[in-house]
């Protein structure tokens, strides 16, 4: 007979379960039966914490929520020059990625379904939480003069965005999650290249302040 958990015991087992068969599997396949089985309790169980199977994948966005910032901030607070941050921030979020593959999947099947939904509402959540740490490293860098003249902080923040989804897809798609470490610092380079001052103006500006 399973052992009786606290409920928030059992919610956090819950949804690291969700997570992964998420990872295995469509989000849309995985049943309450086999969360309950993965868990090791019954079906009814798992409604005694959560209200319905669409509570337990809200449960899922909020520990990305959570962790996934927690982690980016932290990425981003260890490196004093603002590019630096933003890609120590851009390898935080695929190291998550590569541990958590689960997630980018219940999202992107979520985006699926036509219409609104509460959980795209916490997925917008995110994203601007994201956004606003974004825009604030890329005004860090703007008043740096360490981007290009006139670069579209707004534009650039979607580009980062894209470019790390885009790894994301093409490691769920080849199914090699774990190869994005690789090639995510290229990317990030790209990316870079992109948004930063001519060479000369970001080494002279380096070099000038304290």
């Amino acid at each position: 007979m399973p052992t009786k958990q606290p409920t928030h015991t059992r919610q956090a087992e819950l949804v690291a379960a969700a997570l992964a068969l998420a990872a295995e599997r469509s989000p849309a396949a995985v049943t309450t039966a086999d969360l309950a089985q993965a868990v090791g309790i019954t079906q009814g169980a798992v409604f005694r914490h959560f209200e319905s199977k669409e509570a337990i994948w809200l449960a899922v966005i909020d520990f990305a929520h959570q962790d996934l910032l927690a982690r980016l901030h932290a990425a981003a607070a260890v490196q004093t020059q603002p590019l630096a941050a933003l890609r120590a921030v851009f390898m935080a979020h695929v190291d998550f990625v590569v541990e958590q593959p689960g997630v980018p999947r219940v999202i992107f099947q979520e985006l699926q379904h036509p219409g609104d939904t509460p959980l795209k509402a916490r997925v917008r959540g995110l994203m601007q939480a994201y956004r606003t740490l974004l825009t604030g490293l890329l005004q860090r860098a703007q008043a740096a003069r360490l981007l290009a003249p006139g670069t579209d902080l707004q534009a650039a923040a979607v580009l980062f965005i894209g470019s790390v989804q885009g790894l994301v897809m093409q490691s769920l798609l080849s199914g090699q999650v774990g190869a994005m470490r690789s090639l995510a610092p290229a990317v990030f380079d790209l990316f870079q290249q992109a948004i930063a001052a001519p060479p000369t103006r970001a080494r002279r500006t380096q070099e000038t302040t304290p």
